[in-house]
């Protein structure tokens, strides 16, 4: 059970960002995990830890822009779900659960917190910064408890979830209203 919360938590983080969580994971468990983790045992530790380093920068430094949060938006939402199932198997090496139901927990998870972030990104028009900061922080957090504290992380990840769901119903109402068919008040 505590290998499954681990698992929520890494895979929400990917779901706030993708850069940033693979060089926490990366950088906590050494150099020697990514070859242990799929598909990036498959690059150079040194290139990797270059290549993550530099997106994390990037995803730090765009998102606080709306040019950036609308690049950012596209690139995220087409890798979260690879990032959440590479997350999810990292952190869930030793569980008797399938290596293939938890890489597509982690992907799906990942995906639907990112799809929430498209949605409010283009409902708000843009993030606000405070909002940039909290999926920040949350990221770096949700990596923290999947190895420290899982059943925080996991609980902070179904609470995550919980909100995903009540969003898309929130949105659902809002377009049969009519304000999503462009007659607003």
């Amino acid at each position: 059970m505590i290998e499954i919360l681990a698992t929520l938590s890494a895979s929400a983080a990917a779901g706030m960002r993708i850069g940033i969580p693979l060089l926490i994971i990366g950088l906590l468990q050494g150099s020697h995990f990514w070859s242990q983790v799929p598909i990036l045992s498959h690059i150079s530790p040194p290139v990797l830890l270059g290549l993550l380093t530099i997106w994390s920068l990037v995803e730090l430094f765009a998102s606080k822009k709306l040019t950036g949060q609308r690049v950012l938006q596209v690139v995220q939402l087409l890798l979260s779900p690879l990032v959440g199932a590479i997350m999810g198997l990292a952190v869930a090496s030793a569980t008797a659960t399938p290596n293939w139901l938890i890489a597509l927990i982690g992907g799906l998870l990942a995906l639907v917190l990112q799809l929430v972030q498209v949605g409010w990104f283009y409902r708000l028009r843009g993030l606000p910064l405070w909002a940039v900061f909290l999926q920040d922080t949350l990221g770096v957090a949700l990596v923290l408890f999947a190895f420290d504290a899982p059943w925080q992380g996991g609980l902070i990840a179904l609470v995550l979830l919980w909100f995903a769901l009540r969003s898309a119903k929130q949105w659902y109402d809002w377009y049969w209203k009519g304000q999503g068919l462009g007659t607003r008040d």
